[in-house]
């Protein structure tokens, strides 16, 4: 079975590279995600990653706002299984306002070690890319879209993560058919980064 990962917003390849260390797993970079390519709508970013896929059965890993993506490209016969690593899409985080203030009390709950590499990955990407992907991603229903996917779906979640709150995880989850929810004692958002060898055994449990 294949791996495939899908970087969050403004995030590459080198977002998961602790994560690769523990499992074989390819990653498609989508615009918005490492790419200044114009961003289009969630459904065609998601024609771009089903036709990016190996033949599978392949396990697809959302980031952040890539799960949006993940979760519409879900019903795609290859795919076996998907894994949402801290879904960003509550609904109360659509304001400014609340999305800040909501940043910042991740940000001050992750390792600071990971600035530099975040920065670097951000410029890469570039703030148009960045603010179009919010753009065509935050008004997407992602509970919806998980209704009807038939696959297994497992919602990962940092217990200190302020952008993916346990109730919304919880309800994520709940939208799928077969949906469960797992929490990491100690992460925040950037779990893929932060928590490799947890979020490994997530997968192999898929």
């Amino acid at each position: 079975m294949s791996v495939v990962l899908v970087p969050g917003l403004g995030l590459d390849e080198r977002s998961s590279r602790r994560l690769r260390r523990e499992v074989a797993a390819d990653v498609v970079v989508l615009p918005g995600m490492g790419r200044r390519s114009p961003v289009p709508a969630v459904g065609d970013l998601a024609r771009q990653l089903v036709a990016a896929l190996p033949e599978g059965p392949v396990v697809l890993v959302g980031h952040s706002q890539s799960c949006q993506v993940v979760a519409a490209a879900a019903t795609d016969a290859r795919v076996a299984g998907i894994v949402l690593c801290g879904p960003t899409t509550d609904p109360r985080m659509r304001t400014f306002r609340v999305l800040a203030a909501r940043w910042v009390r991740t940000a001050l709950a992750e390792p600071w070690w990971q600035v530099p590499l975040i920065l670097r990955q951000w410029l890469r990407t570039g703030p148009r890319a960045m603010s179009a992907l919010w753009r065509a991603a935050s008004p997407d229903g992602i509970e919806e879209r998980l209704a009807a996917v038939a696959v297994p779906v497992v919602v990962v979640r940092g217990k200190r993560d302020a952008l993916c709150p346990a109730d919304w995880a919880a309800r994520v989850a709940g939208a799928a058919p077969h949906g469960r929810l797992v929490e990491l004692p100690g992460a925040a958002h950037m779990t893929v980064q932060t928590h490799p060898a947890q979020l490994a055994a997530v997968l192999r449990t898929l």
